[in-house]
């Protein structure tokens, strides 16, 4: 798997990484809009996606935004021990197989010191692992989907 393009997917400007009190309304309302279109209504998964930790003050807001808005996003957050999470890794539908999620990842990798772990869906463990994750756990379900728990030693940033 060679390093995407992203040039070759039309209209993706650069990385937005910020936290929330960087976002305003509108924006922060299309990126939940993209999480609850691909997990709640795509995959099916009612669950609650307003839990509290988009708003703290540590969390940063990854993505990069195509013609119709956010393409692809995820959120870090720090765990009490240090280490950070990386969750509501999303793209929308139109803009999946151009490598879009791994380019964000790439970008947490370099500017994130540390411990990185994730919660892997399942039939993504192996796309994670081939960017440096373990498995550090058993497969567990959440919400109703099979998950892996993940850690990579990132570069000090």
């Amino acid at each position: 798997m060679g390093k995407p393009d992203r040039a070759s997917v039309p209209n993706v400007t650069d990385i937005h990484d910020r936290c929330f009190d960087e976002l305003d309304a509108a924006t922060f309302h299309d990126l939940v809009r993209l999480r609850i279109d691909v997990f709640v209504a795509e995959q099916e998964c009612p669950y609650p996606e307003l839990d509290g930790w988009d708003t703290h003050p540590s969390t940063r807001h990854v993505w990069l935004d195509g013609a119709s808005g956010p393409a692809t996003y995820l959120r870090v957050l720090v765990e009490p021990d240090g280490s950070h999470r990386i969750g509501r890794v999303v793209t929308r539908s139109d803009a999946r197989g151009n490598g879009l999620a791994g380019v964000l990842l790439d970008h947490v990798h370099a500017t994130t010191p540390g411990r990185l772990v994730v919660d892997a869906q399942t039939y993504l463990v192996s796309w994670y692992a081939s960017l440096g994750y373990v498995p550090t756990g058993e497969e567990f379900v959440e919400e109703g989907i099979g998950h892996v728990p993940m850690a990579r030693k990132a570069a000090d940033a």
